[in-house]
């Protein structure tokens, strides 16, 4: 299953590692995703739901 918001469609990130002797290796900033029941057109239903659009209002949760 890929990390990925269902609403804004948000992914990981990805970049390098920098040592202190300026070694590089890969790296990746994932999202911090949230299993959230949502009401979508509704409906309730389990969505993957970055953070940034619960606190930004975007995701109507249900109880």
């Amino acid at each position: 299953m890929a990390r990925v918001c269902d609403v804004c469609g948000r992914g990981p990130k990805f970049g390098n590692r920098i040592s202190h002797a300026h070694n590089v290796t890969k790296r990746c900033w994932n999202i911090n995703l949230q299993n959230v029941r949502a009401k979508v057109n509704g409906a309730s239903r389990r969505m993957r739901v970055c953070t940034s659009c619960i606190r930004d209002g975007k995701v109507l949760k249900t109880a």
